[in-house]
């Protein structure tokens, strides 16, 4: 399968997806002009992943930020893992929140209640250059 990689922009998250490396992950601030036409590619790339997935798939999310448009994006996404867990695959979603953003928690809380997956929320702290 071909490895998808996208570089964070100013309102557009990094996005690693890489079934050989079995490493997927989409992190940092999501709030793209067209939300449909950004996470088109991811769709479709996990939907063919569906089809053939690795025996263990641990995906890790590290929001900073989305908007409304965006949540509901990364709910279809947390679904087509939920679709790939209930066909007998290891699926573990590891949410990253930063410790000062009790909206992301919360966010990771109410995703966690919806998607029937094994769910991981991780605080961890923000860094700030010198």
């Amino acid at each position: 399968m071909e490895v998808i990689t996208i570089p964070g922009a100013q309102d557009t998250p990094s996005v690693v997806l890489d079934k050989q490396n079995s490493k997927f992950e989409i992190s940092g601030k999501s709030f793209p002009a067209d939300v449909g036409q950004f996470y088109k590619p991811i769709m479709d790339w996990l939907d063919e992943y569906s089809k053939s997935p690795n025996e263990k798939t641990v995906f890790v999310m590290k929001m900073d930020y989305f908007n409304t448009a965006s949540s509901k994006v990364i709910l279809d996404i947390l679904y087509k893992l939920e679709d790939i867990s209930s066909e007998g695959h290891h699926v573990e979603i590891k949410w990253y929140y930063p410790d000062d953003d009790e909206d992301m928690k919360e966010t990771g809380e109410e995703y966690d209640e919806i998607v029937d997956v094994a769910f991981e929320l991780i605080e961890y702290t923000v860094q700030f250059a010198e």
